[in-house]
């Protein structure tokens, strides 16, 4: 006869009362990260609290709290509110803290007031991985991702949004004095009273909201980047790979290792373009790893000729490909890709065989540049796939030939996509899974750049317990 698993009455009294450390198996996560905060020297990094105040209420060690917080980002528990539930009914966090419960504003206050040293464990923990021998290789993937902040898009304003809010504001007032006008022409009576009455209200409520945008129009055009947020103050309005979609939230940058996809270095940026943010990121990376040299892969969204000269004088080698900009390509004509440049004799030979040779040097935006054409344009049988001014010009940077570097690595190693895409999208895939379909839980940006450590430490610690194992890690923590 087949039976069912039964469980244990729930009033069955025990002889001997189990303790929590039966519960926790010696392969569980939990106990990194015990050891992992037991060891760090919490003083050293700044945590407030660490000496108790000799009078009033006792408090929680920073120890506790930490040890709480890690766990919770682990383990998909952001909220101090849920952190509070989970201390009271979950046996691996009660194992971890020793039974203890703080409320959540205890909890909140405790990740709000350590910012910069949550920050320098998610840092310590990078080290610890280095010192394990997973960072040894001195090449890094680098991408940006945009996070959603704890600010909702009609709470955020640009001269664009401002102006399509006070352009429907001004319909709608044209359809409520039409309805008025209309209103004026007919039988009076109770009904119509009511009517026009509820219209003359809408049109009041839009004469208050007007005044409320060019209260906050005025505040938004005197700001530097003419944008405002109401609940976030730093979060942005950014463009996201969506066609005619957006998030009002932070830009966040990261560089993994390409061996073992550890993110060897972030940061939190409330710029919505990438294009200034690979040097900055590319040199954090090589601090980091303690290398002498750095190989750096990225997307077509940082190609900046002012970042490669910089990653080029950091000794810092980056492989990325140029974004196809030329309105001469759109239209069918020659790019300037279709004309080689030959060194020796500093010419360019265009298509058809002809040489442009230099003419002058100019500078523009702070780039010194060197100018090139020739007179055989007018004659030239292919200058309808050429140009539609008179003669051809072709413009060369002074550092030209390390955009030129660039290219011809990439076209040596055409996988280097292909490995980038593979490296730095699982990260950001995995952390935007834990957190969830939602934002930011805090506002700022030196707040959300410390929850962001948090995300990125728990990403980091699973991936290095999957790696080499919980004991081995646990080891090389005390070593």
């Amino acid at each position: 006869m087949k039976r069912f698993v039964e469980g244990t009455d729930r009033g069955q009294n025990t002889l001997f009362p189990e303790c929590l450390q039966d519960w926790i198996c010696e392969d569980n996560p939990v106990r990194v990260i015990d050891v992992f905060v037991d060891e760090l020297d919490l003083a050293e990094l700044r945590f407030s609290g660490i000496d108790p105040e000799a009078t009033g209420r006792p408090s929680y060690h920073p120890s506790v709290l930490l040890k709480l917080y890690i766990y919770g980002y682990l383990n998909r528990v952001q909220s101090s509110r849920r952190l509070e539930r989970e201390a009271s009914r979950n046996v691996e966090v009660m194992w971890l803290t020793g039974r203890l419960v703080p409320d959540h504003k205890t909890i909140a206050d405790f990740r709000k007031d350590n910012g910069p040293a949550i920050r320098k464990v998610c840092a310590q923990f990078v080290a610890l991985c280095r010192e394990m021998g997973l960072l040894t290789k001195a090449s890094v993937a680098i991408d940006g991702s945009k996070y959603k902040a704890l600010n909702i898009r009609d709470k955020d304003f640009t001269r664009a949004k401002m102006e399509r809010r006070l352009a429907q504001i001004e319909e709608s007032v044209a359809r409520y004095l039409s309805q008025l006008d209309t209103a004026d022409l007919q039988e009076p009576s109770e009904a119509l009273a009511a009517k026009t009455a509820h219209l003359k209200e809408k049109l009041a409520k839009l004469a208050s909201e007007v005044r409320r945008l060019k209260a906050i129009e005025k505040e938004m055009l005197a700001s530097p980047d003419q944008q405002i947020s109401l609940t976030d103050p730093d979060s942005r309005s950014m463009a996201t790979s969506g066609r005619g979609s957006g998030v009002v939230g932070y830009n966040v940058q990261v560089a993994v290792d390409t061996e073992h996809h550890l993110i060897v270095t972030h940061e939190v940026t409330n710029t919505g373009s990438d294009r200034s943010q690979l040097a900055n990121v590319a040199s954090q990376a090589k601090g980091v790893l303690g290398a002498d040299h750095l190989d750096v892969v990225a997307d077509r969204g940082y190609f900046n000729s002012t970042e490669i000269l910089a990653c080029e004088q950091a000794d810092i080698t980056v492989t990325l490909p140029k974004p196809m900009t030329s309105g001469a390509k759109s239209d069918g004509r020659f790019g300037k890709q279709d004309f080689v440049y030959l060194r020796m004799e500093d010419v360019y030979r265009c298509p058809s065989g002809e040489k442009l040779t230099y003419r002058y040097t100019n500078e523009e935006d702070g780039k010194t540049l060197r100018r090139y054409w020739t007179t055989a344009c007018p004659r030239c049988p292919l200058k309808s796939q050429c140009t539609k001014g008179p003669e051809r010009r072709i413009t060369r940077w002074e550092h030209e030939h390390l955009l030129e570097a660039v290219q011809q690595r990439l076209d040596e190693n055409p996988q280097a996509m292909r490995q980038r895409r593979e490296t730095v999208e699982h990260p950001f895939g995995t952390l935007k899974m834990r957190m969830g379909a939602t934002h930011f839980l805090m506002k700022r940006l030196p707040k959300v750049a410390t929850e962001m450590a948090l995300h990125v430490l728990a990403y980091n610690l699973t991936r290095v317990m999957n790696i080499v194992g919980v004991q081995p890690l646990m080891a090389a923590i005390r070593a």
